[in-house]
């Protein structure tokens, strides 16, 4: 995390929805392709040549010695997965977080797919993860706190007998990938930092099936849940706004995509 709070103008703010926006035609290219069959690492080269073909720069590629254009986390992989040679199979689900670098400003998104037949109950925990995400932007304004975005996340998805990861975070966005505040997805009510017009963030649920532990695959980034059992993640850049959140990034892009497939 970068040090300090780093406050937007209204033109940062539209220097990074255009990065935002970005992202979500990137994962909208994803969409179009993804299917039983496919390899994570085909579905890689897509995004890549797609920001590429825009002026922008892959976000993740080389961040922190990160080998890949996004991350693509697959069943019970929550995030950071690395794309390879594996082959998506009917009933899969699966994670896909991209990052962009455009003009100067980081855009950040993530969308969890359902691949061919997915049983009724992982299309739940996808479905109930995003309202989460969404639960907690509408906390996304001026005079609530991080404690308010995080007690949302977490109350819907506990509710709904999810477990919440705790060891990763949203953040701060701008400049940097990653920027102060950090933005967890559970927590306390009326607690952290008092949300101000002009803090960018990007908040990201990622929910387990099970219970809400996970830990390390050796290959040194995916994080996987400790039971096995499926995670979902979905992710928006989030300006705060007085009366509501601004959220930059879309998913109509994504949406739109897998609407023309079926």
């Amino acid at each position: 995390m970068s040090k300090g709070l780093y406050y937007k103008t209204k033109d940062e703010i539209e220097l990074l929805r255009e990065s935002s926006l970005l992202v979500g035609k990137a994962l909208a290219e994803v969409a179009k392709v993804i299917k039983p069959g496919v390899t994570t690492l085909s579905l890689d080269k897509v995004a890549f040549e797609f920001i590429k073909d825009n002026q922008a720069v892959p976000a993740f590629l080389n961040y922190n010695g990160f080998p890949n254009s996004l991350c693509i986390s697959v069943n019970d992989a929550v995030v950071h997965g690395l794309p390879g040679k594996y082959e998506l199979r009917d009933g899969d689900v699966v994670s896909v977080d991209c990052g962009v670098v455009k003009n100067g400003f980081f855009g950040d998104s993530a969308y969890t797919f359902a691949i061919g037949e997915v049983k009724a109950e992982v299309l739940h925990l996808l479905e109930i993860t995003k309202q989460s995400l969404y639960k907690g932007i509408e906390m996304s304004v001026v005079g609530k706190r991080i404690g308010d975005i995080a007690f949302a996340v977490q109350e819907w998805a506990e509710a709904n007998g999810y477990g919440v990861v705790r060891e990763l975070v949203g953040h701060g966005i701008g400049r940097n990938l990653h920027e102060d505040p950090e933005v967890p997805n559970y927590g306390k009510r009326g607690t952290g930092l008092k949300l101000q017009e002009g803090l960018v963030i990007a908040i990201e649920p990622m929910i387990n099936m099970g219970k809400k532990g996970v830990k390390h695959e050796s290959d040194g980034w995916t994080i996987v849940t400790a039971d096995g059992l499926p995670s979902a993640h979905f992710e928006h850049t989030v300006a705060i706004g007085k009366e509501k959140a601004d959220i930059l990034s879309s998913f109509e892009y994504i949406e739109e995509a897998l609407r023309k497939k079926n």
